[in-house]
């Protein structure tokens, strides 16, 4: 177990929370029109999420952050979810990926470099999955050589799907330093890289079902040269360790994303069955309609509760690989549900781009895929289970 976190102040976070849910009501619900029709999160919303402390929602106040544990983090993801999901995508990879990746694994030079610019709004971006591998890790192709003259790494490859890549300040990269190594994944190394480095390069954001103003693309290593500093933690070897202890943190914010928005469906479903007239009266008043409204709280009910014992475990300190997984699974497949009920609540008119519940269903699909989907974590919770009952735990 490590170090129980208890994070900010209870009061103060409290006013913090109420504030956020305030600005995203006010500020970010009415500007989501404007998000869709650019496909970006508007250059002074932006800045206005940096000043905000949102980039370092986690890093330590010392270093410049608003050290907030696990708990009060996915309350602010569940929160910031209830707006369209461009403005909490932005901000988390930070916060549940690269920022957990150096808690876990940098040295104390890491930390104190890259955990101030972060906190300071520099945006960062994940690169595990390649063309050919995503939860294959034994099948990664990017290499990352000693550099001949004996100072640092040569990295080339490619990485696919990386989330926030088109805008982002640093990268953390993994790749492998072994063509085979034991234990398993011992191959795999992390690599901490700044975007402007010469020979890295993005592609053309990709063009995808749904969350617009998110980008992801496509980014290429053409001989990288990053210094023995680059290293993350100083030893090779440990990088799949470090982001898979990451993606604990990036699941928990995708069920947390998936709760709120979820949360955003259903009162959107809500207020339309009470405007929407058939057969002389509120569609609201149908007991088939109300079944679609209570299922879906209750739903959305059983995740937050997920979520607040999964992050009290987190914040204890707990092994929470097969919670963070489970959760996960549960609340964007219950997601799923909700925004396809809600559809159907809003009958033909849902169908329709014009109205959000169309636009809710293709946001929501993906948080069934990314940071491992449905089915590998399934795998993952089961393995682990499997190997606990053999231990006699």
């Amino acid at each position: 177990m490590s170090t129980p976190n208890p994070g900010m102040d209870r009061d103060t976070f409290d006013q913090f929370l109420d504030q956020l849910e305030r600005y995203v009501r006010e500020r970010l619900i009415p500007a989501e029109k404007q998000v869709i029709e650019e496909d970006k999160v508007p250059d002074d919303i932006l800045a206005e999420m940096k000043d905000m402390g949102l980039f370092g929602l986690t890093v330590p106040e010392d270093y410049g952050g608003a050290g907030l544990n696990i708990t009060q983090y996915a309350k602010v993801v569940q929160t910031m979810a209830y707006a369209a999901p461009a403005y909490r995508s932005i901000f988390s990879i930070n916060v549940g990926m690269f920022n957990s990746a150096i808690k876990n694994g940098g040295t104390e030079a890491q930390k104190a470099e890259w955990w101030p610019r972060i906190a300071g709004g520099e945006i960062a971006c994940f690169g595990l999955t390649e063309p050919g591998s995503g939860s294959d890790s034994a099948a990664m192709q990017t290499m990352a050589r000693p550099d001949p003259d004996g100072n640092g790494w040569i990295l080339n490859g490619t990485k696919r799907y990386i989330t926030n890549a088109p805008h982002a300040d640093v990268a953390l990269i993994m790749a492998r330093t072994e063509k085979d190594a034991l234990p398993k994944n011992a191959h795999v190394s992390a690599f901490i890289v700044p975007m402007d480095t010469p020979g890295v390069s993005t592609g053309s954001p990709d063009k995808k079902m749904g969350q617009s103003g998110s980008h992801i693309s496509d980014v290429m290593l053409d001989d990288v040269h990053v210094p023995s500093e680059a290293l993350l933690g100083g030893e090779t070897g440990q990088g799949f360790r470090f982001a898979m202890m990451s993606l604990d943190n990036g699941r928990i914010s995708v069920g947390a994303a998936s709760a709120g928005y979820a949360r955003r469906a259903l009162d959107s479903a809500t207020k339309y069955a009470t405007e929407r007239q058939a057969f002389g009266e509120p569609i609201a008043n149908f007991q088939l309609i109300q079944q679609m409204l209570a299922e879906s709280w209750t739903e959305i009910y059983a995740a937050e509760a997920m979520m607040a014992d999964v992050t009290a475990r987190v914040d204890r300190g707990e092994d929470t690989v097969k919670h963070a997984a489970a959760f996960k699974v549960f609340a964007s497949e219950m997601c799923g549900r909700v925004v396809d009920r809600v559809v159907q609540i809003y009958g033909g008119a849902g169908y329709l781009a014009e109205y959000d519940a169309e636009r809710f269903f293709r946001d929501a699909r993906i948080y069934r895929i990314y940071e491992g989907t449905t089915q590998i974590l399934q795998l993952q919770i089961a393995k682990r289970m499997l190997r606990e009952h053999a231990a006699g735990v």
